[in-house]
């Protein structure tokens, strides 16, 4: 037995009209893609990939440095700050790669100054200043900062390069 609803006096079979769950299906569906839509047009916005500058950090010595923290400044604007977690360390010392900033920022000449606490294989806690002049022109700009330590000091070092 079919049963029917009338509706403005138009007679629809209650098994044709949709349910309420699957209505509500339908708009998480609908909503789900406009966040994505949103998301898209938001990261065009604020990062376009011509002013965009992305700075990564490398272990180059896996075992002379247990990292503490590392603090990041372009042009002497504080732009990231990282505390590590014993788990961090280790995926680190397994050759991880660690996105430290990502963001925006004009054509010209710049500084990336970076601040590493550390504490080193001999034991000594350290902490180590580094900075790097560098021009940035349209397009993408990625940089590898890298710390190293060598044995017998263990002094820590900073490098940076630019990643194609």
């Amino acid at each position: 037995m079919l049963a029917t609803v009338i509706l403005a006096g138009i007679a629809v079979p209650v098994s044709a009209a949709p349910t309420l769950d699957e209505q509500i299906a339908e708009l998480n569906t609908q909503v789900a893609e406009h966040a994505t839509e949103v998301l898209a047009l938001e990261q065009k916005l604020l990062h376009p990939p011509n002013t965009r500058l992305a700075v990564f950090l490398t272990l180059q010595n896996r075992n002379a440095l247990n990292l503490d923290s590392v603090e990041l400044f372009v042009n002497d604007q504080p732009v990231a700050a990282h505390y590590y977690t014993d788990r961090e360390r280790a995926s680190l010392e397994q050759g991880g790669v660690q996105q430290l900033f990502i963001g925006n920022l004009e054509n010209g000449e710049h500084e990336l100054r970076t601040v590493i606490t550390a504490r080193s294989a001999d034991e000594d806690f350290v902490r180590r200043e580094a900075s790097h002049l560098f021009r940035k022109r349209p397009g993408v700009l990625r940089l590898q900062m890298s710390l190293d330590a060598r044995a017998p000091d263990y002094e820590p070092r900073v490098a940076f390069r630019e990643w194609e």
